[in-house]
Order: structure tokens, then sequence, then C-alpha cells
């Protein structure tokens, strides 16, 4: 037999942990400041953009030129449709106003 320790030694080696140290540990302390500023800024970005590209995209020749259209001729008549250009804008609008939600709730989270 090799001179290696256990990887997992058994649980009557372990130390005992008070109930209260364990549930110190399991708590999460909040992210700082800094990161959390960040992290809404870099959503309500995300969110601006891709609320003006799929609000406007449907609305471009991008949208009629589009190779998966040319090549699927049963799908082209449906995508053209002002109804569903105008459901692909409605979540675009959905997606920008989820960024103004956000701007709009955003609480610090202090220690």
């Amino acid at each position: 037999m090799s001179s290696q320790q256990d990887l997992f030694p058994p649980e009557a080696q372990q130390p005992e942990i008070s109930r209260d140290t364990r549930d110190m540990e399991q708590e999460h302390s909040p992210s700082p400041v800094w990161l959390q500023r960040l992290s809404a800024v870099i959503l309500v970005v995300f969110c601006f953009y891709v609320g003006l590209l799929v609000f406007l995209l449907p609305w471009t020749r991008y949208w009629n030129n589009n190779h998966y259209l040319i090549s699927w001729p049963l799908l082209g008549p449906v995508m053209n449709s002002g109804f569903t250009r105008g459901i692909v804008s409605g979540m675009g609008l959905l997606d920008f106003w989820i960024g103004v939600s956000e701007i709009l709730h955003y609480r610090e989270c202090h220690m």
C-alpha cells in the first residue's frame, strides 16, 4: 500500500462545526458596489442595443433579402407580413423597456 493520505477522510475524524458557523458560511456577502454598478450599466446598454436592433430590423432591407427566407418559400410570406414585423418590433420595444425599468428600479446592496 502507498503512504498517501485519504482524499476524503472518514467523517469521524472531521472536527464538528457548529450550526451557527455553517449558517454564516452559507450566507453570501453582497458584491462590491462598483461591481453592482458595472453590471447594471452593462445590462442597460445591452437591453438598449438589442431592443433598438430588434425594433428596427424588420423594417430594413436585411429582413427582406434574408437567405433563410429565400430558401424556404413558405416562410417568406409569413415573415414579410406586417403582423409578424409588428410582433418582432414589439419584442424590441419590450427589451428596451426592460432596460428603462432596470434604470428606474436600481438599488445598491450595502453590507
